[in-house]
C-alpha cells in the first residue's frame, strides 16, 4: 500500500490524554497502551500484562513466521518454530531482562525470536514446549497461503519482517477504521482514494455513483484520510512506550512501506 504522507500528518496529542500538574493547569501524558503496560509490570508481571502481550502476539505473530519461513528450508521447522516460540513467551518472564532503551514491541519481537532460534538446536524440544498446546491461536495453513502469494521473497528476512510488520499495522489501522466508520459513509467505495486518486477511478465518477456532489466527495475523502491518520497513530502507540516512539515508529513505517 502505498501512503501519501501528508494524510498520517496528525499530531501525536490526539491521541494523548491529560492529567493536572502541579501548578492546577494539564499536561500531556502519553496513554496507558499495551505495551507499556507490558513494560510497567516486567518485573511483577500481572494478568493484565499477560492478556495484553497476548494481544499484540495475535495481532502481529505473522511477520514472525514469514521470518522464520524465509530462513527455513522446511515449512513445518517454520511452524513449529513460530509455535514454540508463542508458547516460551506468552509463559514465560521473557521481559524480566529487557533492555528499556528497545522500547518498540517490533524490535522485542524480533530480537526475542532470534534468540530462540539461536538456542533452539532440536526440533523435538520445540514442539514439546508449551505441553503440546498453543497459547495463541496460530492459522498457519493461512499463514503459508500468504506467505507463498507474498511478493517481497527477494527481501532479507529481516526486511521481509520489518514489511509484514508495516502490513500489518496498516491492515489493522483499516479494518479499525472500516469498523468506526457509518455505514452511509461508503466507506468501502471511498477507500481507494485513501492513497490519492487511482488509475480508473475518478472523483466525479465515484460522486455520481453516490448521489454527491464531486465537492461533498473530496471534502469527505480529506476527512477519512485524516481518521485514518490518527487511527494508525493510536495502533503505533500500542506498540511502543512513550509519545516521541509513536513519531519516530510512524516515520520509519512510511520508509519501509514506501522502500
Amino acid at each position: 500500500m502505498e501512503l501519501i504522507v501528508h494524510s498520517m500528518d496528525v499530531k501525536t496529542e490526539r491521541i494523548t490524554g491529560s492529567e493536572p500538574n502541579s501548578s492546577g493547569g494539564s499536561r500531556r501524558q502519553f496513554p496507558t497502551t499495551r505495551w507499556s503496560l507490558i513494560l510497567a509490570t516486567r518485573e511483577k508481571p500481572t494478568t493484565q500484562a499477560g492478556d495484553a502481550l497476548a494481544r499484540l502476539c495475535t495481532n502481529y505473530w505473522y511477520p514472525l513466521y514469514a521470518y522464520a519461513r524465509c530462513r527455513c528450508a522446511h515449512i513445518e521447522d517454520a511452524q513449529d518454530l513460530t509455535q514454540g516460540f508463542f508458547a516460551c513467551l506468552l509463559e514465560k518472564n521473557y521481559l524480566k531482562d529487557f533492555d528499556r532503551e528497545r522500547g518498540r514491541f517490533r524490535a522485542f519481537l524480533l530480537t526475542a525470536f532470534r534468540h530462540f532460534i539461536a538456542n533452539e538446536r532440536d526440533r523435538e524440544r520445540t514442539l514439546k514446549r508449551g505441553g503440546g498446546r498453543t497459547p495463541i491461536s496460530l492459522d498457519m495453513q493461512e499463514a503459508e497461503r500468504r506467505y507463498l502469494l507474498d511478493a517481497s521473497h527477494d527481501l532479507t528476512p529481516e526486511k521481509l519482517y520489518e514489511r509484514r510488520w508495516a502490513l500489518a499495522l496498516l491492515d489493522r489501522a483499516l479494518e479499525r477504521l472500516r469498523r468506526e466508520s457509518h455505514p452511509s459513509n461508503h466507506f468501502d467505495r471511498m477507500q481507494v482514494f485513501l492513497t490519492g486518486e487511482p488509475p480508473g477511478v475518478s472523483y466525479n465518477e465515484l460522486a455520481s455513483e453516490l448521489g454527491m456532489s464531486q465537492g461533498a466527495l473530496k471534502v469527505a475523502v480529506h476527512r477519512l484520510r485524516r481518521k485514518f491518520g490518527e487511527v494508525l497513530h493510536a495502533e503505533i502507540a500500542d506498540t511502543v512506550a512513550s509519545r516521541e516512539e509513536v513519531k519516530e515508529e510512524m516515520q520509519y513505517l512510511l520508509s519501509v512501506v514506501s522502500g
